[in-house]
């Protein structure tokens, strides 16, 4: 009987997150930000954040790409360029695979898998990164998946086709929150000593 060898794999991505003021959420548009980050309307013109989402009085939203055929929806990641540390590579990606200009916030954390192609077993680690959206637009992605839409996280959390993502996507809540109330501290600081 032939051994499989097992050959290893990185790559990297993120959760993408946009702050939705939950005041604009009845006339859905947000003051101060590019009309491609704008929150969107479904079809019938219901809104599409839910108030459970909703953190003061913010809401926040997650880009999640997705493949119409065979109808997945997944965080955007990919593979390392000659020269990259792991940072770029997530920034490249995520911003190729959604559009959209991101800076980088934190790490969440690494989900493992396998996989085989061509008689090789590969053991494949993905490193996940807290991104905001700063800028871009969802429509100039890639054509590695044919949508990018934005969903309040427990939507997001709903539609996540692998529950590797999920976990992430969960741990992506935690990280944000804590860096939420980071920043709040940091303005209620700078407000005291002026």
């Amino acid at each position: 009987m032939e051994r499989q060898r097992t050959m290893r794999a990185y790559s990297a991505g993120g959760v993408v997150f946009r702050l939705v003021p939950t005041t604009s959420l009845a006339s859905n548009r947000v003051e101060g930000q590019p009309e491609q980050l704008q929150p969107r309307l479904k079809e019938e013109g219901k809104e599409t954040q839910e108030a459970s989402q909703a953190t003061g009085d913010i809401a926040i939203e997650v880009a999640l790409v997705g493949r119409s055929h065979p109808g997945i929806w997944a965080l955007p990641k990919g593979t390392p360029q000659p020269g990259e540390t792991i940072e770029q590579v997530a920034i490249r990606e995520v911003q190729e695979e959604t559009g959209l200009q991101v800076r980088l916030i934190a790490y969440i954390g690494s989900i493992s898998y396998f996989f085989v192609r061509n008689h090789v077993r590969y053991q494949k680690q993905v490193r996940h990164y807290l991104m905001e959206a700063v800028g871009g637009d969802t429509a100039l992605h890639d054509q590695e998946y044919d949508r990018v839409e934005w969903f309040p996280i427990a939507e997001a959390s709903r539609r996540l086709t692998y529950q590797n993502e999920v976990s992430i996507l969960s741990q992506a809540e935690e990280v944000l929150q804590r860096w939420l109330q980071s920043q709040r501290k940091g303005k209620e600081k700078d407000g005291e000593g002026k």
